[in-house]
């Protein structure tokens, strides 16, 4: 079986060595990163390739999503990608998860979570997972389309969920779950030349991932996965 990147108690994603940047991949244009021009994208029939990384790889030579299946456990997860309408421009909502969860601690993501049997549909996680990290209004949030699924190597089966929402003024988080709310450009996401190629190499493996470090924050992993499926989509 493939080996696995340490996790992150034992692991630090900012130190291991960049491979390439995404500098010479095609540029968005502005105009494409306004919020008529994301509805609209959302509307098309566009074809486009996701782009598979590989931590998707590892999860699929793994099994890890039919065995966590087998084993009773939900799979199914969804997260909200906000992209907050502001008068300076678009910015995505992040959050920074606390040291001490099992899953993905410490590290950079969206709002969200699993499934539960009393959601009706993936859109309802990820509205549910969101209010309930950071409070996040519903009627804010206006959603406009999904990603496709993204597999993680804990095991989560992740629908992307692309809403357009109105910023408040103060977001209400659940400490136990979430150190801190920040906004990013959408300009500075959707620009490949903010995008780095990592490689760790450790037990006779190389496992390479996407790193978009922003000001004094590190995002990568599976977050920086599907901000990177969001530029391939939007690029098109």
């Amino acid at each position: 079986m493939p080996s696995v990147i340490p996790s992150p108690s034992r692991f630090d994603p900012t130190i291991v060595p960049i491979e390439r940047c995404c500098d010479t991949d095609p540029r968005i244009t502005a105009n494409a990163l306004v919020a008529t021009a994301l509805r609209n994208r959302f509307l098309q029939a566009l074809e486009w390739t996701p782009e598979i990384t590989d931590e998707n790889r590892y999860a699929l030579a793994a099994d890890v999503i039919n065995a966590r299946s087998a084993n009773g456990l939900t799979t199914d997860a969804a997260v909200l990608i906000p992209v907050l309408e502001k008068s300076d421009g678009l910015s995505i909502l992040l959050t920074q998860r606390t040291d001490h969860l099992h899953d993905h601690a410490g590290q950079i993501s969206f709002p969200g979570g699993r499934m539960d049997i009393g959601d009706t549909d993936l859109y309802a996680t990820a509205l549910r997972e969101s209010q309930e990290e950071i409070g996040l209004q519903p009627e804010r949030v206006e959603v406009i389309g999904t990603l496709p699924e993204y597999l993680t190597v804990s095991g989560y089966r992740v629908t992307p969920v692309v809403a357009l929402v109105d910023p408040q003024a103060h977001y209400s988080v659940d400490a136990f779950e979430v150190a801190d709310v920040f906004e990013v450009p959408l300009a500075f996401l959707m620009n490949p030349a903010n995008h780095q190629v990592r490689v760790w190499s450790g037990d006779g493996e190389r496992r390479r991932f996407y790193a978009m470090p922003y000001q004094e924050r590190f995002i990568w992993g599976a977050t920086a996965g599907m901000l990177r499926n969001l530029y391939h989509f939007l690029k098109v």
